[in-house]
Formats: structure tokens, sequence, C-alpha cells
């Protein structure tokens, strides 16, 4: 098990005390856009939203380690990982209200004026290397090892990172995923983030392992744990994961953290959790915790979340102005980017949409 709190000072891990407050920073700036995530939602700015409160430390952590031209296949829930790539938050809430969370590449090649596109669906466009996260639970598995894959066969040393919650080892996509990745050598790092639950379902209930990181081994390659709510544990452990990755040897890290609040905010946790048995460390708030532990080691003054809570929360301002002003889609450009080429098919279907479309005006 991985951990640095309680175990280590600041001086004997592999963070300096600027990349420590960075994590702070992101930690705080990410709990700052999932609680007005949560508010908007509740006044019906969006249809729904999936919590990450408790979270952030095991994601931010887990993003740092990442090189910038290394690949990240996010899920739903994975916010606070891509806050800390340098996604727009502005981008996150466009996903959320149903609309177009970037601009399409012909944008920039049509109008050399035009602002670069940020979102990871204008990857090909700009060099990006986030993929668009994934609702459908583990679908980015095998986009990520098939990406490493390609990599490795062109001769690219980068580094894939497929991150995804616990219930997705129960989906025949991540034991394809795992398998092609262990007989291939996909440089890919599976990071795992077990909070606890699967919806309403508990680990223990969905899986008769010990642990989730020691499926690795049916698939020919190394698990690891590591105490998801500390994020310097995390850097340390996906960094090792991306090291070994880079090398042919795919490696599974399971972030042991804890959903603190529902798993969606249609969901209500009180239905299915009673006394749940788990150690402090895990069900512990990250920000607190983590930012204690870096007043201790001098490297954060007391006033120091609070001066970041008041940046974020500013940030959230222009970013949720700026998802206010993005026009409406038309309802027909939902075909526009699923294929490089439309079939006839498909071009009639998007022709009866339109159609539909213009009778309701």
């Amino acid at each position: 098990m991985h951990r640095v709190i309680g175990e280590r000072s600041l001086t004997e891990t592999s963070v300096d005390s600027d990349l420590a407050r960075a994590f702070l920073r992101d930690i705080v700036r990410a709990r700052v856009f999932d609680q007005r995530a949560v508010a908007l939602q509740r006044r019906g700015w969006m249809s729904g939203y999936p919590p990450y409160e408790g979270q952030e430390g095991s994601q931010v952590g887990a993003a740092y380690a990442l090189d910038d031209d290394d690949w990240l296949f996010p899920t739903y829930r994975s916010n606070a990982m891509q806050l800390a790539r340098d996604r727009p938050p502005a981008d996150l809430l466009r996903f959320r209200r149903g609309y177009s969370e970037f601009e399409p590449p012909e944008a920039v090649a049509d109008d050399p004026t035009a602002e670069e596109p940020s979102g990871p669906g204008a990857a090909a466009a700009r060099g990006g290397t986030t993929f668009t996260q994934a609702t459908p639970i583990a679908t980015q598995l095998p986009h990520a090892v098939g990406a490493g894959m390609a990599a490795d066969h062109l001769g690219d040393d980068r580094a894939f990172c497929a991150y995804f919650g616990d219930g997705a080892t129960s989906e025949g996509d991540f034991h394809e995923a795992m398998n092609f990745a262990g007989v291939f050598d996909a440089p890919v790092v599976f990071f795992c983030e077990n909070n606890g639950w699967a919806i309403s379902m508990n680990t223990g209930g969905q899986t008769a392992s010990d642990t989730l990181a020691q499926k690795a081994r049916a698939y020919g390659f190394e698990g690891a744990r590591v105490d998801g709510n500390d994020p310097i544990a995390v850097y340390e452990a996906v960094s090792e994961g991306l090291e070994s990755a880079r090398s042919g040897e795919p490696v599974l890290v399971e972030s042991l953290t804890y959903r603190q609040g529902a798993h969606s905010t249609s969901d209500d946790p009180s239905r299915y959790r009673g006394d749940e048995d788990l150690p402090e460390w895990r069900t512990a708030d990250p920000l607190e915790r983590y930012a204690d532990y870096l007043r201790e080691e001098g490297a954060v003054d007391e006033s120091f979340v609070a001066d970041a809570r008041e940046a974020a929360n500013a940030e959230l301002d222009e970013a949720v102005a700026a998802a206010e002003e993005t026009p409406e889609p038309d309802s027909d450009e939902v075909f526009d980017y699923a294929y490089a080429s439309l079939s006839p098919r498909v071009v009639s279907q998007r022709e009866a949409v339109a159609e539909r479309s213009r009778q309701s005006e």
C-alpha cells in the first residue's frame, strides 16, 4: 500500500513544496467546481450530475503524474482529474448542459483567427491529450488500450491512462482491455478509483477478490494499491506505473478513496448505506487531511485554502457565464461528429430530425 501522510515528511517524498502546493490548489478548485455543479443541478441548470466530493486528492495526484504528451481516457466522474490537466471548467459545464464541449476542429482550419479549440474532441487539430469523457461504464478502457497499441506500433513513447471506477471492473470491457494490454504489452496504466460503491452495490457485493489490484495478475502484469486520499502517494504510485507502462509493462493502480455523497444527483444513498466498516484514513476528507499535512510541514500558511477557494469561486463565476452564453445547438448536430462521412441512411435520419425541428418552431 502506497502512503505518505502519517508515514513520511514532505522532504522524504518525490514532491517539492511548489508541487505540493499545486496539488492543494487544484484539490480546492475541484471541490469548488463540484459543489457549484451540484447547486446548479438542483436549480435545474443541468439535468444531472455525478458528484465526486471526497475523491479530489486521488484524481489530482494521478493527473499530475501524467506528462503533457500522455493521454488520459476519462469517465464521467473525472472532472477533478480533467481540471488538474488544465481542462477549462466551462468546457465541463457545457458537456453537462448537453452542448458541444469544444469547438470543432474545422473552426480553426476555416478561420486562422479563430480561438484554438480547448477540448479533447479537437485533439487531432491541437495535439490535445485528454479524450472525451465516457458515460457508458468501461467503454473507454478498450479505447485506451487500442491507442496505446497504436502508439507502440508507431514507435511513440507516450503512455496512456484509463480512469474508471470500481464498478467498471464488473464489465466485460474491463477484462477485454486488460487481456489485450497484457498480451500486447500496451503502455497503459489502468487507474481504478475504488470509492466503495458501484451506485448501490458495495465492492464486496460485486467481487470475491480481496483487492481489485490483484485482478491484474490474471492478465500477466502487476497491480498496486494506494491511499487515494493522499495525493502525494497517488502521484508516486501512478508515476511508477507510467514508467513501467512506457517500458512495455502495463499496470493496474487501485486508488482507495471514498464517495462522500451520492452516486449522482438522482441517487439517495441513505437507502442502501448503513454503518460502513472502513478505516479513518479512507473516509477522512482529503482536502482537510492534506491541508493539515502541508501546514504541519510548513509548506502552506493558514490562509492558503481560503485564498485558493476565493480564486476558484471567481473562476467558476466566469465559467458558468461562459457556459450560459453558449448558443443552444441544433438538434441535428448530434450527427456531425459520429462519422468521418455520413452513410445514406444516417443522412436521411439527420434530415428527418432537422425537418421535425423546423416543424416544431
